[in-house]
């Protein structure tokens, strides 16, 4: 008989050796089997996963919406707004504040954005793009 390998032949050793106990253990070594292996698969089959991680790219939570933010003065004329996003940071959504940044030459701000993706979501960067003629 091999180590780990369960066919009939050695349930029916297993069954022998268990009736070849002495009849008042029997009640006993089944209580025990009983109390050690029903709450393992209880646990087992009531564990559900943990929908909030960040899994193989994807985040599996939406985004909250976006958070209305005070803009005011730029601090230069010229300066872009950059507004703010949801980041995932661990394991949760964290607001990631806007600023202000001084212009680039022949280029506009594209925000960051959130991006449905089968079961979960990508966070698609924040980027300075060429200006199309």
């Amino acid at each position: 008989m091999r180590i780990g390998y369960r066919d009939s032949e050695s349930d029916t050793a297993m069954m022998r050796h268990f009736l070849s106990c002495p009849r008042w253990l029997r009640p006993r070594l089944a209580a025990v089997l009983i109390a050690v292996a029903l709450p393992a698969a209880l646990v087992t089959g009531c564990l559900v996963p943990d929908q909030s991680h960040y899994v193989g790219g994807l985040v599996l939570v939406a985004p909250p919406g976006p958070r209305e933010e005070t803009i005011g003065e730029p601090p230069e004329p010229g300066y872009v707004w950059l507004g703010g996003y949801w980041n995932w940071v661990g394991n949760r959504h964290e607001w990631i504040a806007g600023h202000w940044a001084p212009p680039r030459p022949h280029r506009e701000w594209v925000p960051y954005q959130w991006v449905r993706q089968g079961d979960g979501w990508t966070l698609k960067k924040g980027h300075w793009q060429r200006v199309k003629h």
